[in-house]
This record gives structure tokens, sequence and C-alpha cells, in this order.
């Protein structure tokens, strides 16, 4: 019953001596918070999304994660779905073929993160010129190393902002243990195009073979998604329930949903290890681009309003 309010579930993670964070990939744009006095996010509510399936990720980027994350539901779907799902990153890497993953590894992989379409008739001085100031202008904003390449999935004139070659595997910082530690089962477009998906082209993301910038073939895609997919667990969360997760360990998604719910999360940093906290625990200049982005999105539907903040 605690935990069924934000000030119930602030209590919780207090007497847990849990130390909150702003979520990595605050200052996208694509993180509200619910409370900001309580570090409470929303989780993915609106209505415009209920028919998009999240795939299993890592809260993540090359420069900045999050130790722990407590997910909350204060409002179950009101007619249906929305289940939270969660896997093992150890077994998922134990699950893949090794063939896969021995290839996945050495080529490392790119994340393409957002897209913007540029009219391909535009003289190369334009183009280029536009390349250049959405990466001065745009890219250091976000807590990513983004390089802005043109046409990279091939479509013309499209320029996208592709993140720095990174290896599919990580080793826990604390156990030492190997883990799937990606987000090619969220963030692959074969495997986007195949479930229900409701971002628009400009959010549409992709996951490229480091070495080539070529796509993720269908094969090693279908073999992320059987390894991921057999280890899901899928949890109906019920008012108040509150899951803790290693963030570092467990992946984690979200299924579609009907009519509306409303969940949040909390981030939480190292409570014991200042080394492992970053440069900056709670990153507050990033604030003017969240709340700016947000403002723009403030169009689409909503489902809930908070007034805790």
């Amino acid at each position: 019953d605690l935990m069924q309010d934000v000030n119930g579930f602030r209590d919780m993670h207090e007497a847990l001596g849990l130390d909150p964070c702003l979520d990595p990939l605050h200052s996208s744009g694509l993180r509200k918070f619910a409370s900001e006095r309580d570090a409470l996010y929303e989780e993915v509510n609106k209505p415009s999304l209920r028919g998009h399936y999240i795939g299993l990720h890592c809260e993540s980027t090359a420069k900045r994660t999050a130790a722990y994350a407590a997910f909350v539901c204060f409002q179950r779907a009101t007619e249906g779905g929305g289940r939270f799902i969660v896997a093992d990153g150890a077994a998922i890497l134990a699950e893949m073929d090794t063939k896969v993953l021995q290839k996945l590894y050495d080529r490392k992989i790119r994340i393409s993160v957002s897209n913007l379409d540029i009219p391909p008739a535009l003289p190369g001085f334009i183009k280029e010129g536009i390349k250049g100031a959405v990466d001065k202008a745009v890219a250091p904003k976000f807590d990513m190393d983004l390089e802005m390449i043109y046409e990279s999935d091939g479509k013309p004139g499209r320029l996208q902002a592709v993140e720095t070659a990174e290896s599919p595997i990580n080793r826990h910082p604390v156990t030492g243990l190997p883990v799937w530690f990606n987000n090619a089962h969220n963030h692959a477009r074969k495997l986007r195009d195949r479930r229900p998906c409701g971002v628009p082209e400009v959010g549409m993301t992709e996951v490229f073979y480091a070495d080539t910038m070529e796509p993720l073939s269908l094969e090693d895609c279908a073999e992320i998604k059987r390894a991921s997919e057999k280890h899901i667990t899928a949890l109906p969360m019920e008012p108040g329930d509150v899951l803790l997760v290693d963030n570092y360990r467990a992946l984690h998604g979200r299924d579609v949903f009907n009519g509306d719910r409303f969940h949040a999360v909390s981030w939480f940093t190292w409570d014991d290890n200042e080394e492992w906290r970053g440069e900056e625990r709670r990153i507050l200049e990033k604030n003017g681009l969240n709340k700016a982005i947000n403002s723009m999105m403030d169009w689409l539907p909503k489902d809930f309003e908070s007034n805790q903040s």
C-alpha cells in the first residue's frame, strides 16, 4: 500500500538508502518528469504510443548510465496489456548462438538514434551545411557520442545521428559477470518493422555492424530475438508494485496496452563508490533542453497529468 502514490514511493527508496540520479537519457527530451522534486520520471504512458511495443534495452549511453532503477505502477492499463518485461542479460548471452555472438563481438555495433530527411536534390554544400549545423548545435546537448551520417540506411537524403561503435557485451562492474548489454532487440529496424510500432520515422532506429555500417542481417536479428525473448519475464504490475532492477544486469521493456496507464521510474546511482558515479550525479544543466523538447511534444494526447512537482 505504501508505494501506491508518489510520496509513499519516495519514502520506500529513501528507507532503502538509494541515491537518485537523472535518467541517462534525460537531456534527450524523451524522459519527462512525473515529479521533479521526487526524481520520478513518467514511463511511456502516452495514448499515442499505446500500440508501440518497447523491446529489451538498457538505459545507457557510451557516456552515462545508472546503477539501478525502481519501476512503479500507480495505475495499471485500464483496458488491458502494458505488461512490464524484463530479462537477464547473462542468460541471453549464454543462450546466444556462438557464431552470431562472435561476429557481433568482433565487428561491434553502431546504433542510429534519429533521422532527419533532407530533400536529396539539395546541392551538396547545403546538405553539408545542414549536417555541420546539426553536429555542432544539437549533438553536444546529448549525453552521447554521435556522428552525423547521410544515407547510412540507404534512404536518399536521410541524415542520421549514429552512436559510436560499442561491444554488445559488458562485464558487470561489481560481479565481473559478462552480460548481453545493448539495445539491439529494441532498436533493430528489422525487428521493429515486424511488431507493433508507433514511433514516427524521425525516431526510428537502426543497428549496424560497426565495421561496414551495414544494417544487421535478418538472420542475426532473428537470433537476437530468439535468444532475448526466451528469457523474457512479463509482469502484469498492480498499483503499488515496485520492481527494482540492476541496470547493468537486466534489460527491460514494455508490451502494448489499451486504455490509460500510469507507470513511473526513478533511477539511482552507486551508493558506496564515488568513482563510479561519474562527474555529475544530477546533470541539472540539461533540464533546459529536456523541458524545451517536452514542451514541443505536449500536443500529443496525455492520459495522466502530474501535480506533484
